[in-house]
């Protein structure tokens, strides 16, 4: 099994910010030398520095670009850092590029730069997964599998209505992350260290060259307060995630170990052996997922318990590198792509375990109301009973004799002083029996009935494709901001 993430390099902003998720993100260096080339570009257009100076800084900054790209070379997260190599190119004065700002902005700025590129990838990771499900749906909608409260078999549902119920939770983290975007999306460039400053910084432009929507408006929010409640939002959405996930995978590994799943995973490299036991094909790659998954959790849990208590300023809740959780979080859901697509259902013996068991009982009271005005109570008092029987004889319900049925019934109908002929004939109570009658019948909003998980599937598909667009048309814009800086920038250098 692969458990490796592909790399590749980015040569451009515009390339990384249209390729997949899988491509490796920009670094520290990287983001530092972006804001870089977008102040030199605002600092001249708003006269805080002259056009002559402009070109200088311009060449600086591109000088230190190049020789970071050398291999090998020494790539620095520290501004302090940095601007000495630009001293050293272009002299003292190319410092004013730092006009207006603090190390305190960069950061705070650069701590979003990287987390908008995670939220996408992350986005781009979850459209997958849903798109996996969705297709598992749409290859077997109506087939019968148990469901379970407790750990014990239920009711009987859909293999469609079972993977719609994961798919809609997902296109709930789907429109957290859009919301989330409105609000990460905003930029605290030129708040300098929580103040601004006396110099006409333009933030908005600022904003715009780095591709930014607005601005994060209070700067003291900016810089020492919006960065807990951004991350603290991104770990939940990865958080949820992660426990839906993982609950599904749940819901197969209970399963798996028995002699023979209704889910199991084709050979291959998501499943794995054993070096004394020939008959081993353990499920390697779900234990992996779901121990993924709960890293991801913790990682969320740890950033919350770093930031906990801490006053405005301080350096705990503050990260000029990546945060892992979102990262984390786009592995769990690569790796249960690869998952879905191994995995195999088996409709045969999916029904068979529905037969095997009680659960379509609760039709047999809800036919009794419906059909014969059998108060509630005195139908599922029946069905009870029925279930006692079938199971202390070792029946299957298909096997349970209508004498039986109509000696239980008139027992059961004894206790409440009604009637205790059972108002089903042979015929009316072995389908109310049957699971597939149960799923037939059911009504309303959301059931396992063919007609409304076609519905869902089809509501699913509709908002997962647009959310592909949402993340490939943000991606465009990104690359287009990025664009614009740099024919923006390149106009700073004089012929």
């Amino acid at each position: 099994m692969n458990l490796r993430r592909p790399l590749a390099a980015a040569a451009s902003a515009a390339v990384f910010f249209m390729t997949h998720a899988s491509a490796a993100p920009p670094d520290q260096f990287y983001w530092l030398n972006e804001m870089n080339k977008a102040s030199a570009v605002m600092v001249v257009e708003q006269g805080i520095v002259p056009p002559e100076l402009g070109d200088r800084i311009a060449r600086a900054i591109s000088q230190v670009i190049a020789n970071g790209d050398k291999p090998g070379a020494t790539r620095s997260r520290d501004y302090l850092v940095v601007e000495k190599d630009l001293i050293a190119i272009g002299g003292p004065d190319v410092t004013r590029v730092h006009s207006g700002r603090s190390r305190q902005d960069l950061a705070a700025t650069s701590e979003r730069l990287f987390l908008r590129t995670d939220v996408l990838d992350f986005f781009t990771a979850l459209n997958a997964y849903r798109g996996a499900l969705l297709k598992m749906a749409q290859a077997n909608p109506d087939a019968i599998m148990p469901a379970y409260t407790w750990g014990v078999q239920a009711q009987p549902i859909t293999y469609g209505h079972y993977l719609a119920a994961y798919g809609q939770a997902l296109s709930r983290d789907g429109e957290r992350l859009r919301q989330e975007w409105a609000r990460l999306n905003k930029s605290p460039l030129g708040s300098a260290a929580l103040g601004t400053s006396s110099f006409p910084v333009n933030r908005a432009r600022l904003a715009a060259l780095l591709g930014f929507d607005g601005v994060v408006e209070n700067s003291l929010d900016a810089i020492q307060i919006a960065p807990v409640d951004m991350r603290m939002e991104s770990g939940a959405t990865a958080s949820s995630v992660a426990l839906t996930v993982g609950m599904m995978l749940a819901d197969v590994t209970a399963q798996y170990g028995q002699t023979k799943p209704w889910f199991i995973l084709t050979e291959g490299e998501q499943t794995g052996v054993s070096s004394i036991m020939p008959q081993k094909r353990n499920p390697s790659s779900i234990v992996y997922t779901r121990s993924l998954a709960s890293e991801v959790i913790g990682s969320a849990q740890t950033y919350a318990l770093r930031a906990h208590n801490v006053q405005a300023g301080m350096t705990d809740y503050k990260l000029t590198e990546p945060d892992p959780t979102l990262r984390l979080a786009t592995r769990v859901l690569t790796q249960a792509t690869g998952v879905m697509g191994a995995l195999r259902f088996d409709a045969a013996r999916a029904l068979d375990e529905v037969n095997a068991d009680y659960s379509t009982t609760t039709e047999l009271a809800d036919t009794l109301q419906r059909v014969a005005d059998v108060p509630f109570r005195v139908g599922h008092h029946f069905a009870s009973n029925v279930v006692t029987f079938g199971r202390s004889h070792n029946l299957r319900p298909t096997q349970i004799p209508y004498a039986d049925a109509q000696r239980i019934y008139a027992e059961s109908a004894r206790e409440f002083n009604t009637d205790p002929k059972l108002p089903l004939d042979e015929a009316a109570f072995r389908k109310a029996l049957t699971a597939e009658n149960m799923v037939q019948a059911s009504q309303g909003v959301g059931g396992p009935q063919p007609a409304e998980v076609a519905r869902m599937l089809a509501a699913q598909k509709q908002q997962l494709e647009q959310d592909v667009a949402w993340v490939l048309a943000t991606k465009g814009k990104l690359a287009t901001a990025s664009s614009s800086l740099d024919r923006d920038f390149a106009k700073l250098r004089r012929q």
